[in-house]
């Protein structure tokens, strides 16, 4: 019986095939490429906290990134919103910050329901803490990690990336100009937290809690005091205990 091309029931047959091999091919693509994607993110990952204290580079090949975190990074810890040490079934580097970050603000947990991961790394004798660090620019989300010296309290470096801000205005927190800043900078004066104020003017040289903020990127600036005195905040009662 030959088949009539032309009718409405061949049409329609020729379409649900079609919809369903092209519907194959694209699940087999997306879990063919899923575990690279995967794999991609943790590599990015690993890198900009071994940036933060100066370990890696920008330009530097993201594949060499889980070497050098097996070999810096002799800690990992977990805290709860009090700044206690929590254990757990998986590591901090397991801790998803930005999507906790995204469910709070979602209303979907609170931050008492949230971990706070503390990284700790050892290099030429000299101990140094990261802690990741998230919040909200003009556009949308901003994040990144800070450093601190063995002290808890001296900045050793930081970085920081967003998702839609500004280029040439709330985008310049990415750059070195920006970032080196906070390099000598303190979050305690004498034992009180201050956390580190992004300004317009910044306070000068003399003051130690204090960068200056970007030029017309005023609303990206406070969200990244804000994120800072929010996160490390939750970290002050650990600090001073250790």
């Amino acid at each position: 019986m030959a088949i009539d091309k032309n009718s409405n029931g061949y049409t329609f047959g020729f379409a649900i095939v079609l919809v369903v091999v092209v519907g194959a091919l694209l699940s087999f693509t997306a879990m063919s490429l899923k575990k690279p994607q995967q794999e991609n993110i943790k590599q990015e990952k690993m890198k900009s906290i071994l940036m933060s204290v100066g370990i890696m580079s920008s330009s530097d090949n993201m594949a060499d990134a889980p070497e050098l975190f097996n070999q810096y990074v002799t800690g990992q810890i977990i805290l709860n919103d009090e700044g206690q040490k929590v254990e757990r079934e998986y590591s901090a580097f397991d801790v998803d910050v930005q999507a906790n970050y995204k469910k709070m603000k979602a209303g979907a947990i609170t931050p008492e329901e949230m971990d706070y991961p503390l990284f700790k790394i050892e290099k030429d004798g000299e101990t140094t803490y990261v802690v990741p660090l998230v919040g909200t620019g003009l556009w949308g989300p901003i994040w990144g990690y800070i450093a601190l010296e063995g002290d808890m309290n001296t900045v050793k470096g930081a970085i920081f990336a967003h998702k839609g801000e500004t280029p040439g205005l709330g985008a310049e927190i990415t750059t070195e100009n920006f970032q080196k800043q906070f390099v000598g900078e303190q979050i305690f004066e004498g034992n009180d937290y201050v956390s580190i104020s992004v300004l317009k003017g910044g306070g000068g040289d003399a003051n130690k809690h204090a960068v200056d903020g970007i030029t017309g990127g005023t609303i990206t600036s406070r969200g990244v005091g804000e994120m800072l005195d929010r996160t490390l905040g939750i970290y002050v009662p650990y600090f001073k205990q250790n």
